[in-house]
């Protein structure tokens, strides 16, 4: 979209608002103008096809692997370029390619890789996501407990130091960790997410107290909200500063029970796919089981895509079409201060999508 173009919809949301019967002007990749269609020239008008809608690109912040390439086993640069395909075909222009709890060496490949892919001009990939390996094994889920352990100084600096630039979030387990790592691992820029923990509600609250802004796939692998003890469900629902992400595939979480969390959490909550791919090799083995993926037998993965999720959040969860777009696009970019994305705003880039009426996206 390298020359100036019009592109027409019945609606467009901005990411704040819907406008009827707007069109985009672009050139050079940037909104020069959203305007009216009714105030293009005949011309114009005439030669502008109108599509259904127009809405922000997606964001997925948390994903492993696509193509047959399991991110964590083969830590390179084709398997981000997979990744970069699979989250377009999807809508998600950007993504934070995720590696589960794993060995050092495995990080640094990683790490590698990540640089690699950006020197070769590689678009989309924000930087890296670390589920793990500072987590508790109570919670592991389908995560290898003997890689499982909690963080020394040293050992955080030495990763930190070797991904400066490239970790974006880390997942740990905030009774883990000291409140010295944490706000170490923040001061660094890097987003700590609560996840795979069996803290106590004082103890989640505590830690969202004392700056942890995040959490990580609600409602899995984390304390469960029970009368007695509400745990870091509980704490998430009642602290008004956290974001939660969550799979919303029906497997991962009941859709009744995302219905529960948006009614508590509102503009708090948002979606990551948590998408694997089939992996026969390494320690961390996805077979596929209908739509989602396992390994070993537990639940290991979903098989979403960011234009699935948006839909069975309006179909099966009764969430509205602009908010369903907002928790794929806008609240992610939140949750990484990405200012320039999740909506679309003149002298913005042209980081949209555009679907039908059935909300299928429409390839441009």
């Amino acid at each position: 979209m390298n020359k100036r173009s019009i592109i027409a919809a019945d609606k467009v949301f901005t990411g704040k608002e819907w406008l009827n019967d707007f069109s985009l002007v672009i050139e050079n990749n940037q909104i020069l103008e959203l305007v009216p269609t009714a105030s293009l020239s005949k011309e114009e008008q005439l030669d502008t096809v109108v599509h259904p809608y127009i809405v922000p690109a997606f964001i997925d912040i948390q994903i492993y692997g696509a193509g047959g390439k399991l991110f964590s086993v083969y830590p390179e640069t084709d398997a981000l370029y997979r990744l970069q395909e699979y989250c377009r075909t999807g809508g998600a222009f950007h993504f934070a390619p995720t590696v589960a709890t794993n060995t050092k060496e495995v990080f640094f490949k990683a790490i590698d890789a990540v640089k690699e892919y950006w020197q070769q001009g590689g678009t989309g990939c924000l930087g890296l996501h670390l589920e793990g390996p500072w987590m508790n094994p109570v919670k592991r889920g389908a995560h290898i407990e003997a890689f499982i352990h909690s963080p020394s100084m040293p050992e955080v600096k030495e990763l930190l130091d070797y991904g400066a630039g490239i970790i974006k979030i880390i997942t740990l387990a905030p009774e883990v960790c000291s409140e010295e790592i944490i706000r170490y691992i923040q001061s660094r820029g890097i987003v700590v997410s609560a996840g795979h923990s069996n803290a106590s509600y004082a103890t989640a609250t505590a830690a969202f107290d004392n700056g942890i802004t995040t959490a990580t796939h609600l409602f899995n692998a984390m304390s469960a909200l029970q009368h007695r003890e509400p745990g870091m469900v509980g704490a998430i629902f009642n602290h008004p500063t956290v974001k939660s992400s969550i799979v919303p595939d029906g497997y991962h979480v009941d859709f009744a029970a995302i219905r529960i969390a948006k009614t508590m959490m509102k503009e708090r909550l948002f979606v990551i796919t948590d998408a694997v791919t089939e992996a026969a090799d390494g320690p961390y083995q996805h077979y596929k089981n209908g739509d989602k993926f396992e390994s070993n037998g537990i639940l290991s993965g979903s098989a979403l895509t960011m234009i699935k999720s948006v839909k069975n959040l309006v179909l099966y969860c009764g969430i509205e079409l602009g908010e369903a777009i907002r928790m794929c696009s806008l609240y992610p970019a939140q949750v990484l201060g990405l200012q320039g994305l999740g909506t679309i705003e003149k002298g913005k880039e042209a980081n949209f999508i555009m679907l039908d009426q059935e909300l299928n996206i429409i390839k441009m």
